[in-house]
């Protein structure tokens, strides 16, 4: 199956790097180009794209905007990804919490662009776990966490709890499945149940829920 990506940045070059890079592949096909978040909108809904990479820094509407609307359009399935180019900005956050699925760094090399457009569009994680913790802990050590706590955190069992700690601090479902001494199906059904009481789409929700919630604090300690 070929992936259909579109292109949002303000600046050209970067979009023809990306087209060029992620055209290189055989199944992955750049439908469209927008040079801000407003048109990356209109074009989702026109061209109906798998992903849409989406730079946090545009004219018009930012990333975050665009990304607020696109996920809350009931007729879109699109995955969001945001383009950064720092590896610790507040506004990351903030676009994750509007509903992307997972952000990725400028430069990062092409191999791992073209895997994680494969990624979105399975609905896997885009955030390397330390690559996640450096943003978060740079985040919440300047601003705290927000206010309020999902409530869907005090419907975890013991069990779920224990697992979404785990993921907060960056492991994966083997290793989590290694230290917990389970299957890797069984804490995949742990995340599945942990993401469906809190409301959220993907592990990324989930982690910054457990931060705002002080399961795990800035530096990842539980």
């Amino acid at each position: 199956m070929t992936v259909r990506v579109l292109l949002a940045d303000d600046e050209e070059l970067v979009r023809a790097g990306l087209r060029m890079i992620l055209e290189a592949d055989p199944e992955i096909e750049v439908v469209g180009e927008a040079s801000d978040g407003a048109e990356a909108v209109g074009l989702c809904r026109s061209l109906r794209p798998d992903v849409v990479l989406v730079d946090l820094r545009m004219p018009r509407l930012d990333g975050i905007g665009a990304t607020r609307r696109i996920t809350a359009d009931p007729e879109l399935d699109v995955a969001v990804v945001v383009l950064t180019t720092f590896d610790a900005d507040e506004h990351v956050v903030a676009a994750l919490r509007a509903g992307a699925n997972g952000f990725l760094l400028k430069s990062m090399p092409r191999d791992q662009l073209t895997g994680a457009v494969r990624a979105a569009v399975r609905g896997d994680r885009l955030l390397a776990p330390a690559l996640l913790h450096r943003v978060l802990d740079d985040f919440l050590a300047r601003a705290g966490p927000a206010p309020g706590r999902a409530p869907g955190l005090d419907e975890l069992t013991p069990r779920e709890t224990e697992v979404l700690v785990l993921v907060a601090r960056g492991l994966s479902n083997a290793e989590v499945a290694e230290r917990l001494v389970l299957g890797e199906g069984t804490v995949k059904t742990h995340v599945a149940r942990v993401l469906a009481k809190l409301g959220v789409r993907d592990r990324v929700q989930a982690v910054i829920a457990a931060y705002e919630g002080g399961l795990v604090r800035a530096g990842g300690r539980g």
